[in-house]
């Protein structure tokens, strides 16, 4: 079951730059030091989203179509598949 958790933090001076430390929320969506995180700003809201960025570079000549069509197969027998790993 996923739900919201409400934390509530000061905006910080960090040198020149504002910040908000919210190390238990990172670790919450499984961020860590040198990650990379993805953060969409709705100014209209007043909201901003932080996901953890799962953008990979593929080898060249693998094609986006070939990665969808692998992730597809990969979760139809993902069962099967654990099942192998465990023999």
């Amino acid at each position: 079951m996923n739900r919201m958790i409400e934390m509530e933090r000061k905006v910080t001076k960090f040198g020149n730059s504002l910040g908000i430390t919210m190390t238990d929320a990172l670790k919450q969506i499984g961020l860590e030091q040198g990650d990379t995180a993805s953060i969409d700003v709705n100014p209209a809201t007043g909201e901003i989203l932080i996901k953890k960025s799962t953008k990979v570079s593929l080898p060249e000549g693998i094609s986006v179509d070939f990665m969808d069509t692998l992730t597809d197969v990969i979760e139809e027998y993902d069962q099967t598949l654990r099942g192998l790993k465990d023999r």
